[in-house]
């Protein structure tokens, strides 16, 4: 039996609305998406060891699109090949990681939403607003697996606020990054989405103005207020550290 008829066999992520006689490299592209689902929702922990046959028996397709999908998360840094044992999932990133790239956002993406603002089409800046209420349909889901969703459209849309500002090299910047995937594994907490939410849209109302000076600016905002959101777990941590 074929990948394609296995996958419509099982059901599931990699099935939905997905037609017959997909190519290898498509197959890969949907594999390698619903790992880092799995990633997103912390379903793959931290410091665990996955591997290829036991993908290929949990996602019902062949050994040949996990190994793509694998080999490009390496590429990637989102997993670590481990000689003769397979792959490990990297542990939580370390303070002064989230740090660096928080610096780097605060460069970047204020500039990449001043760029949409004059450069996004119309069709854009709808597709912005559209990516807003999905995510609001996911903001009242519970669980780890909706929290690990709505983080993956949360980068899809950052990563449109860069591309409609014409700036590639911004985009695969922040793309490298895989910031929310290293976030959203750190913590699960409703609130966040609900305070992402309203400043997203202040990011969209922005954009869809015209207004490159307040895009910049709300863009940046979010940035901090979601910098210290995600700072206070490593300042818990060190406090539960030090109390021992």
């Amino acid at each position: 039996m074929d990948d394609e008829a296995m996958i419509a066999r099982r059901g599931g992520t990699l099935t939905a609305g997905t037609p017959p006689r997909r190519s290898r490299g498509r197959l890969a592209d949907e594999v390698y998406d619903t790992l880092l689902g799995q990633l997103m929702s912390l379903r793959i922990e931290p410091g665990s060891r996955v591997t290829i046959d036991a993908l290929a028996r949990e996602l019902g397709v062949s050994q040949t699109p996990i190994r793509d999908a694998l080999n490009r998360m390496e590429s990637e840094g989102l997993v670590v090949r481990v000689p003769h044992a397979g792959y490990r999932i990297p542990p939580q990133i370390t303070r002064h990681r989230f740090e660096e790239m928080l610096e780097l956002r605060l460069l970047l993406e204020p500039a990449a939403a001043r760029r949409s603002a004059e450069r996004a089409s119309l069709e854009q800046v709808d597709g912005l607003r559209r990516m807003l209420e999905e995510m609001a349909e996911l903001e009242g889901g519970s669980g780890r697996m909706a929290y690990g969703a709505f983080g993956l459209r949360d980068a899809a849309f950052h990563d449109l606020v860069a591309l409609s500002g014409e700036n590639q090299a911004i985009r695969e910047a922040l793309a490298r990054l895989h910031t929310h995937v290293h976030l959203f594994r750190l913590l699960h907490d409703t609130q966040v989405t609900h305070l992402a939410m309203a400043e997203h849209e202040e990011v969209v109302a922005a954009i869809a103005a015209r207004d490159p000076d307040a895009a910049a600016y709300a863009m940046r905002r979010h940035i901090l207020r979601s910098g210290e959101r995600f700072r206070r777990l490593f300042d818990e941590v060190k406090d539960a550290d030090e109390s021992r």
